[in-house]
């Protein structure tokens, strides 16, 4: 990623919904920004700042000669996932989740 995530961009995708408040993971309080009719509301500040944090150690694993395995099961990351991870030589699984791996 060349240029810094753009929060108006995320909010845009609506990156911001987070999961219904009654199954809600606790240890995710610190990035849940409200809650609105009974879901989580995700502070995207700090989900950009996670995302470029997770770049750069994705970067080094990349620089290290390592494989980083790219998981996309949803319809709308699907195809974008396997373009970018086949783009870098890398692998991925846009299907059903193999049992074993």
């Amino acid at each position: 990623m060349a240029n810094k995530i753009d929060v108006k961009e995320l909010l845009e995708a609506g990156v911001h919904f987070g999961h219904m408040t009654r199954k809600w993971d606790p240890n995710m309080a610190p990035y849940i920004y409200m809650e609105r009719n009974g879901i989580h509301i995700i502070n995207l500040y700090k989900t950009a700042a996670k995302i470029e944090e997770a770049n750069e150690a994705l970067k080094k694993i990349a620089a290290s000669g390592r494989k980083i395995l790219f998981v996309a099961t949803k319809k709308r990351a699907k195809d974008i996932v396997a373009e970018k991870a086949a783009a870098c030589n890398m692998p991925y699984i846009t299907e059903r989740w193999p049992g074993g791996m």
